[in-house]
C-alpha cells in the first residue's frame, strides 16, 4: 500500500519530473521535464546540498499559478538511488507542525504551540511551546547530507546562522527554560545522524557547548513521495 495515504505535508499540486541541468546562484536550477522543456526552478535551500544536485539527477518540481511569483516551478525532491530527498527545507517545520497538532512527538506532546515567535537578539524561534506555564523553545533543522551509506550528517556547509540559533537556546536554558534543537533528516534511508565537523568545526563546538548547557536534541527521519513527506521513526545522533 502506498505510504502517501498517511503522509502529514501534502504537496499542493502534483509534482513534475524532470532532469536537472544545472543549479546556480543557490536558489536557482535549470531543468529539463520528461516532455523536452527547460524550465527554470526556484531551489529552496539555501546549504550546499552536497551529493544532491549532481548534473542528471532525476529531480521533481512542483507547478504553480501564483502570479506574485517570478518562478513556475519549485524543486521539491531528488531521486538519491531507490530513494527520494525532500531537498526544501521549508518543508521540515511543515511536517513537524503537522505532527505538534496530532502529538506524534512523544517527547513533544505539549498543549499549545505558536511559530515564528521572536525570541533574543533578532531571532525567531519556529516553535513555543507551552504547556501549565512553562514554555519549551524548539528549532527544526532540515538534514539531507550523507556522505557514508545509512549515515546523514548537518550541516552541509558552514552555517553561521545556525552557531547563532545555538546560542540563543543556550541563553533561554540559562533563563529556566527548556530548549529542544529537533534533526529532522528529510530521507528515510537513516540509521544514524552526526555532526559533520569537518565542513563546520565551529558548528560542531557550539552544538556540544549547548548541549553541555542544557539544551536537548532529538532526530527523527521521514517517509518521502511524489505525493508528500511523512514524519518517520526517532534515529540516533552520534555527538
Amino acid at each position: 500500500m502506498w505510504k502517501y495515504i498517511f503522509l502529514n505535508m501534502h504537496f499542493k499540486t502534483n509534482l513534475i519530473k524532470g532532469k536537472l541541468v544545472k543549479r546556480y546562484k543557490r536558489f536557482l536550477a535549470d531543468v529539463i521535464l520528461d516532455d523536452g522543456t527547460e524550465v527554470i526552478a526556484h531551489c529552496p535551500n539555501p546549504g550546499s546540498m552536497m551529493g544532491l544536485a549532481k548534473v542528471g539527477s532525476k529531480v521533481w518540481l512542483e507547478p504553480n499559478n501564483d502570479p506574485k511569483k517570478k518562478l513556475k516551478y519549485g524543486w521539491r525532491l531528488v531521486e538519491y538511488g531507490d530513494r527520494m530527498v525532500c531537498i526544501d527545507t521549508s518543508i521540515a517545520n511543515l511536517v513537524i507542525r503537522e505532527a505538534l497538532e496530532k502529538k506524534e512527538i512523544p517527547e513533544l506532546s505539549y498543549q499549545d504551540f505558536k511559530s515564528e515567535v521572536k525570541y533574543s537578539e533578532n531571532s525567531r524561534i519556529d516553535f513555543l511551546l507551552s504547556s501549565s506555564g512553562r514554555h519549551i523553545y524548539l528549532e527544526i533543522k532540515s538534514v539531507t547530507l550523507m556522505r557514508k551509506k545509512g549515515i546523514a550528517e548537518f550541516p552541509d556547509s558552514i552555517t553561521k546562522r545556525g552557531s547563532k540559533h545555538l546560542k540563543d537556546l543556550s541563553k533561554m536554558v540559562t533563563a529556566g527554560h527548556q530548549s529542544i534543537l529537533l534533526f529532522l533528516c528529510m530521507r528515510s534511508d537513516v540509521g544514524s545522524v552526526r555532526i559533520a565537523a569537518d565542513l563546520d568545526s565551529i558548528y560542531d563546538t557550539n552544538i556540544k557547548a549547548a548541549l553541555k548547557s542544557g539544551v536537548q536534541l532529538i532526530c527523527y527521519d521521514t517517509e518521502v513521495t511524489k505525493f508528500g513527506v511523512s514524519l518517520g521513526k526517532p534515529v540516533v545522533v552520534e555527538i
